[in-house]
């Protein structure tokens, strides 16, 4: 199974972002598909994800609630990132959770000056 994440960047404060994440290879029905990031010293953490099981229901880290958006189609997995901060600069990495096995994409960084 590979990821191939696209979209990352530097933008001032305020600006916009969208990521791109396509998963391909033989894999069984995916489960979930989102992104994690990962700031320097710093834990990875969840960003936002479609729950495919669960009609795809979305979710969202508290931080970015009413900035970014997500959205999948098929084994493609979007998202929409406005009203950028600082505090969103970090790698941001696409996952896809299928039948117990996560699968990780290359990471792409995104960089907000002030």
């Amino acid at each position: 199974v590979q990821l191939q994440a696209s979209g990352g960047g530097e933008v001032q404060t305020g600006g916009s972002l969208d990521l791109t994440c396509t998963a391909s290879g033989t894999m069984f029905a995916i489960d979930y598909m989102g992104w994690f990031r990962q700031a320097p010293g710093n834990r990875r953490e969840v960003v936002a994800g479609v729950q495919t099981t669960e009609k795809n229901k979305t979710v969202y880290n508290d931080a970015v609630k009413g900035r970014f958006a997500i959205s999948r189609d098929k084994n493609t997995v979007h998202l929409q990132m406005t009203d950028l901060k600082p505090g969103d600069t970090a790698v941001y990495y696409c996952n896809v959770d299928s039948k117990g096995s996560r699968y990780w994409g290359q990471g792409t960084l995104v960089t907000v000056s002030s």
